[in-house]
């Protein structure tokens, strides 16, 4: 299984739309046999979840992330575990064992430059 984990720093990077790298791990018997990052190049939102889909990405670890990205993991049959925090390596370890700590309503409310920007409003924040 591929799983991708939004990442800076070594950390989960806490708005998926704004992600400019993943850290991209290959797993089997239920441990990480190799990883790497990845630059999006620049993509953004929906944009991302086709970029995760082309490298074979199956499951998407992230922070806060909004309702079109969603929708757009789903069509690209990502299965997606927002709301996580902390340490990328530790997240995809606590994944692995079934015990991360994620929330499945996490939402982004964040402001634009010109106006606001609403992702359905369900109380998670991107950290902005």
């Amino acid at each position: 299984m591929k799983i991708a984990v939004t990442y800076e720093n070594e950390q989960i990077f806490q708005h998926f739309g704004h992600c400019e790298a993943f850290k991209l791990y290959e797993t089997e018997d239920g441990r990480v046999v190799s990883s790497q990052v990845v630059g999006t190049g620049g993509s953004g939102h929906e944009a991302l979840a086709v970029f995760l889909k082309n490298l074979g990405v199956e499951a998407l670890i992230c922070g806060g992330i909004g309702g079109g990205a969603r929708v757009a993991l789903a069509q690209a049959g990502i299965d997606l575990y927002p709301g996580a925090s902390g340490n990328a390596d530790e997240a995809v370890d606590a994944f692995l064992k079934g015990s991360l700590d994620y929330d499945p309503d996490t939402m982004c409310n964040h402001h634009h430059e010109g106006g606001e920007h609403s992702c359905h409003g369900h109380g998670g924040t991107c950290g902005h």
